[in-house]
């Protein structure tokens, strides 16, 4: 059985994990669910993303979630913007601070899966995925 919307699945068993207080979060892996984790990596919400290929026919993606030093979350939120029903696509110019530049966008653009940062200083939009703060 196909998935409608593989990005939301990650996110919402992300979140999951975290109201549930895991360590680590496994999930089908595909090459924009990696660019996604490794930007989530990057930014400091996640401490390690790890692909086990020889599991399944597309392998596993495992990510080891996050906490501060009292069991705090580190990301309090996740959120699709862009779906597959209603796809969401911004400029350079139009691309949204998160918070006031406490959180990240992801976009995926001509050059890649990248963060709204990133988009603004290489002057390219792209589609909006997601917001992680």
């Amino acid at each position: 059985m196909s998935m409608t919307d593989p990005i939301a699945d990650m996110l919402t068993r992300i979140r999951n994990a975290l109201m549930a207080g895991h360590t680590s979060v496994s999930l089908p892996s595909s090459r924009i669910k990696r660019e996604i984790a490794a930007i989530m990596k990057e930014e400091g919400y996640i401490n390690e993303c790890r692909v086990e290929e020889s599991v399944g026919p597309q392998g596993v993606l495992e990510l080891d979630l996050r906490y501060g030093p009292d069991g705090e979350k580190v990301i309090n939120g996740l959120e699709r913007i862009s779906k597959p029903g209603r796809r969401v696509y911004v400029g350079s110019q139009d691309i949204p601070d998160v918070l006031g530049g406490m959180g990240i966008t992801i976009l995926s653009t001509s050059r890649g899966v990248i963060d709204g940062r990133a988009a603004r200083r290489q002057n390219v939009g792209g589609e909006w995925l997601c917001n992680v703060w």
